[in-house]
């Protein structure tokens, strides 16, 4: 048990505390008490680091300075990888809940980043975006639009983005529609796919979401892309003169 413990606490950093800890022993099988965790953490000089502010789901948070709503519902983009939005849900299960990130280019409509996970936090969120960022095949900046949730406003976020040529844009307070396009994609995902599943297991969700996402939603996407590039080449082909 120790050793597994030393084994999460330095693959996070040496960021989490006792009851995290336990969590996520919790979530991998594990039948231990919180008090034995903390017990073994003390005693071999592992700790977390403590909250300098508590984070609540759903209550805006102030904006970074400098980040503003670059977007204004403007949920169109004329080229891939110049609009980008994230966002989070929650997916319930038997176990519990399972929350899903994810990145989606305003272009094409694509999933081009997600990430799972049972704690709704930055690093979530992080991977969701590094994701999108493996797949991105320019340079340019792009705009990556999200509410102001505290995973968003986080300073390991918002380092994250600026070191990887993505300006951060976010929402207004309690305008839910600043991030419609997000919303839109959870609802069609929701009635399409979760509405007509029970859940018992977060693995189970997991591979389930990811069966909608790269091979029903995204191939789909491509596929309208595919139809609307063929209709613009059509129209705006250049005439051949003759004689």
């Amino acid at each position: 048990m120790l050793s597994r413990i030393r084994e999460i606490h330095e693959d996070s950093g040496g960021v989490i505390g006792a009851p995290r800890m336990h969590e996520d022993l919790a979530h991998e099988g594990e039948s231990v008490s919180l008090n034995r965790v903390a017990r073994l953490m003390a005693a071999n000089g592992l700790q977390g680091w403590p909250r300098r502010r508590k984070c609540r789901y759903g209550r805006p948070e102030s904006r970074p300075v400098g980040v503003r709503n670059m977007l204004e519902r403007d949920f169109t983009a004329a080229e891939p990888e110049s609009k980008w939005v994230t966002d989070i849900t929650e997916i319930a299960t038997l176990e519990g809940k399972l929350f899903l990130c994810v990145v989606i280019d305003l272009h094409s409509k694509l999933v081009v980043g997600w990430a799972m996970h049972h704690r709704q936090d930055r690093h979530m969120v992080i991977r969701a975006v590094e994701m999108a960022v493996w797949q991105r095949q320019g340079d340019a900046p792009v705009v990556l639009h999200s509410d102001r949730g505290c995973q968003f406003v986080s300073g390991d976020y918002q380092r994250f983005l600026s070191g990887n040529a993505l300006v951060s844009s976010m929402s207004a307070v309690g305008h839910c529609g600043d991030n419609a396009a997000c919303e839109g994609f959870f609802g069609v995902l929701k009635r399409e796919r979760v509405a007509h599943r029970q859940y018992r297991t977060r693995d189970e969700a997991r591979a389930d979401l990811f069966d909608y996402i790269e091979r029903f939603h995204n191939p789909r996407m491509r596929r309208r892309v595919a139809k609307q590039d063929q209709k613009f080449s059509a129209v705006f082909k250049p005439s051949v003169q003759t004689g």
